[in-house]
């Protein structure tokens, strides 16, 4: 019978919560009405990027209860933004959700998040134990359309996986479900435009109900969508442009490989092209045929975890109009020797392109990366605020999450109070309580935000 402790670790799942803190006055907009009014597009010959501060004096811990954070800004001027394993906002969370949908107003000061109440229900106690779960990492808003991009398991997460290993089949995301809403979140549809959303049970995945599913090396299972402004409104070729992981292994999960589609052909897989190197004069190609994909970068090898499941490499990549140029900040898992994840602070990685498909140019390395200075820091997921950017594009918010764990003996007492307790038993009452019990001990496990400022010359 699962413990408590698994439980809590499964509710957690990547992640850590969060605490106020003091924040600065700065020079980048506070306010909704200031941050969306964003220079044209410059021409990016122009621009030479140097370097970049992370702002340390700047960290804001905004709250909640959940990790990842993908976001995308849209035609309503609202940040909408996905949020994985956690009880959002709410003093009394109703429950832990696998996935949620928020809204963010305001700047990155005076941030407000509010749930998008019609979301399908993916969560605890309404999801049992044994229930499929899917992440929803890539988000896109576009013409009143959200698109979520839900990435999945292979199978069940076990209740000892934390704690060993399984050698003959470890657990790993295999697969993607695209799930969408015509009009900014009041309803939801399957792909194929059916409703209500279905969570189709792990023996009913397949590439009928997914628009990726076990693909060659199980590529294309952790996505992130290029975000190009408000509305997409800085794209000029018709395409929305989407990248992941080659795969989940070292040597394939620090490989970076990217698909594009046109903008109304999304739920369309036929229509997918994947980049397929450069031709003569360097400009990129493109193929339908998925095993023909070339990597558009190539990351540091030694930061990938081997359990529970690989997390690594997935990036954060926006249009910065202002300077004409793309920015992509990524991450990789500091492990234990043994493979363990979280077991010391992450790498992170800022680099920039003319182009979206590359080449890529580092301007920034830190290979034990600790917001705020602090040594204890487990941070992971780094993204970057598409609306929170400067009207002179010099400055960005970047928003992470941290998996550190502030108080062990907090912990302990969360999991000895359920322990011998079935988790499919929990009422929606245990899971709140639950939910606040991790916010006591892992109180970064939030929404983390902080100024980073670039130095271009």
């Amino acid at each position: 019978m699962p413990t408590r402790r698994t439980v809590l670790d499964q509710l957690a799942s990547f992640g850590a919560a969060a605490t106020a803190a003091t924040y600065f006055p700065l020079s980048l907009a506070s306010s909704s009405e200031k941050a969306k009014s964003v220079a044209k597009p410059r021409d990016s010959k122009s621009i030479r990027i140097k370097s970049l501060v992370r702002r340390d004096d700047t960290v804001i811990r905004h709250g909640g209860n959940g990790d990842n954070w993908h976001m995308s800004w849209a035609s309503d001027d609202r940040l909408y933004v996905s949020l994985c394993d956690g009880g959002g906002f709410s003093s009394n969370p109703p429950a832990s959700y696998n996935s949620r949908m928020l809204a963010i107003t305001g700047g990155p000061l005076d941030a407000q998040f509010h749930d998008i109440s019609r979301y399908p229900m993916l969560g605890r106690p309404i999801q049992k134990e044994n229930d499929a779960r899917y992440y929803n990492f890539g988000t896109l808003a576009l013409d009143e359309h959200l698109y979520q991009f839900m990435s999945t398991f292979n199978r069940p997460l076990q209740a000892d996986e934390t704690e060993k290993r399984d050698p003959k089949n470890p657990l790993r995301f295999t697969g993607v479900k695209l799930i969408y809403s015509p009009n900014n979140g009041r309803t939801w549809h399957n792909q194929d435009g059916s409703t209500p959303v279905a969570w189709e049970d792990w023996n009913h995945r397949s590439r009928d109900t997914m628009v990726f599913f076990e693909e060659d090396q199980e590529a294309f299972s952790l996505l992130t969508v290029l975000q190009m402004g408000r509305n997409y409104e800085y794209n000029r070729d018709g395409y929305v442009y989407l990248y992941s992981p080659n795969g989940n292994t070292e040597g394939t999960m620090n490989e970076l490989v990217m698909f594009r589609v046109p903008k109304g052909r999304i739920l369309h897989r036929q229509s997918y092209e994947y980049f397929a190197g450069y031709d003569s004069k360097s400009s990129a190609k493109w193929t339908k045929d998925i095993t023909q994909r070339s990597a558009v970068h190539t990351f540091p090898r030694g930061w990938i975890n081997t359990f529970v499941h690989p997390f690594a490499w997935q990036p954060s990549v926006i249009f910065n109009a202002p300077l004409g140029i793309y920015i992509m900040a990524n991450w990789g898992m500091g492990t234990s020797p043994d493979g363990n994840w979280f077991e010391k602070p992450s790498y992170l990685g800022f680099w920039i392109s003319k182009n979206c498909w590359g080449p890529w140019t580092q301007i920034h390395e830190e290979t034990s990366w600790m917001p705020a200075g602090d040594p204890h820091a487990r941070a992971y997921s780094p993204q970057i605020a598409p609306k929170w950017i400067s009207q002179d594009g010099r400055s960005f918010w970047l928003v992470w999450t941290d998996f550190q764990v502030t108080d062990p003996e907090a912990r302990k007492r969360a999991n000895d109070d359920y322990a011998g307790i079935p988790p499919d038993s929990y009422s929606a009452a245990d899971v709140a309580r639950g939910v606040n019990q991790m916010r006591e001990y892992m109180p970064y496990y939030a929404f983390n935000a902080q100024r980073v400022d670039l130095t271009v010359y």
